[in-house]
Formats: C-alpha cells, structure tokens, sequence
C-alpha cells in the first residue's frame, strides 16, 4: 500500500524557464493576488469555503492567470478535506524546497534570517499593518494578501517584497512542479503578475536549486521555529 501522505524519495527540482509576465491593471493583479493567497493557505473548511468564492472572483483576469487560479479552486473546493490537507502538509511541512516563507530561500536556518524577518514586519507597519497569527511575516500568502488589501501603499511594498525575494518564488515554483503538486498553478499565477525575471535572479534561481540556502541551525526563537532542518533534497 503507498501511503499518499509521505514524500516521494529522489524527486529533485529542476530550474524552470520563466513564465512571461501577463499584462494586469492593479485591480486584477490585486484579485489575483487575493485568490493566490487564499489557494496557497491550508485547506481547512474555511479556507475550502473561500476556494469556492476566489473561482468567482477571478473571471475577469487573462485566461492564462484565471485558469491556473480557477482549477486550484475547484480541486480544493470539491476536494476530499483529509487528502488535501495530507498533500499539503506533506508538500509545504516536509519539503524544504517547497517552503512558502520568502526569506528562507536567501537566509536558509542562520542567524540572518531573524534580521530578514523584523524587515518583514516593518514593510508592513509602513503599509499601516501588523502581522498577526501563527504564520512568519514572510509567508507567501500574507505578503499576497498585503498586495491585495493594502491599499496603493500595500501593493507598492508587497511588489518590493517580491521583487526582493523572486528567487525563493521561482525555486517554490520548480520544486512544486517536479513533484507534480496542485499548487504549483497559484505559485505559477503569482509568477505571471510579476515584472520579468532578469539574469541575476536566474542564476541565484540556479544555484538554490543545485544547492539550497545557507544552513546554520540556530533556531529562530519568537518566530515559532524550532531549528530543525530537513534535508534539502
């Protein structure tokens, strides 16, 4: 029997062309962004109940963008909630390339990380907000929600985030698409909203895929993490 819930050993990640960037006004690349946010989130009910409502809201995009984000909200809409949640713990919990914290590409499990992470949280008290929950500053989701919501002061900074951090997206988007997840179609969305990628970026993408981030187990205490690395590959 094949337990679906553990990862699959010897899936490596391979570097993906880019995706050429698809032409939004900011109220759709702020719907985009929102339904992204939601899709990218645990599949809990809530979470499954908004899936539901972001395949309404993004009609109006570019089909290239709409489609992606409409078939992720079908599958977890319509999903079975054990096998979506199983997938996905064992997508984002126990695959480091497949991590959604934006800084730990560049930073990886050193002490530069906890910096990374309090400029995080002052990006968003620029933009008038505070982070709240149990989830990073740096999670992908709420620097998406931060372009969606934030007014035009919130999607100016959250493009300066991805902007900053397009290599980690880029590895997400290769490490998610080897292992054939369902995600990888919002990580692929957000992709095509952004500015081109330029030859820096593609090499920090290369070399993050060939060899990971910086390690350096020290934990990052008042951040919710514990220290323990997994295996990069």
């Amino acid at each position: 029997m094949r337990l679906a819930f553990l990862p699959r050993p010897g899936v490596r990640a391979r570097r993906l062309a880019p995706l050429a960037p698809v032409p939004l006004d900011p109220a759709r690349r702020a719907v985009a962004h929102m339904a992204a946010a939601v899709l990218l989130r645990y599949p809990d009910d809530d979470a499954r109940a908004a899936a539901a409502t972001a395949r309404d809201a993004v009609d109006d995009l570019p089909s290239p963008v709409r489609e992606r984000l409409s078939g992720l909200a079908d599958a977890i809409a319509g999903g079975d909630p054990r096998e979506l949640q199983a997938d996905y713990v064992a997508t984002f919990d126990l695959k480091r390339r497949c991590a959604m914290y934006l800084s730990y590409y560049a930073a990886g499990d050193t002490r530069k990380r906890g910096a990374a992470l309090v400029r995080f949280v002052e990006a968003y008290r620029a933009a008038g907000f505070e982070t709240t929950g149990d989830e990073l500053p740096d999670y992908l989701p709420t620097v998406l929600e931060l372009s969606a919501v934030g007014g035009d002061d919130g999607a100016r900074i959250a493009a300066t985030l991805l902007a900053a951090h397009r290599d980690g997206i880029e590895v997400l988007r290769s490490a998610l698409a080897s292992h054939g997840s369902p995600w990888t179609a919002a990580v692929e969305a957000v992709c095509l909203t952004l500015p081109p990628v330029d030859d820096a970026t593609a090499e920090r993408v290369a070399t993050l895929v060939a060899a990971g981030p910086p390690a350096e187990l020290v934990g990052l205490s008042g951040y919710g993490d514990d220290g323990e690395a997994l295996p990069w590959t």
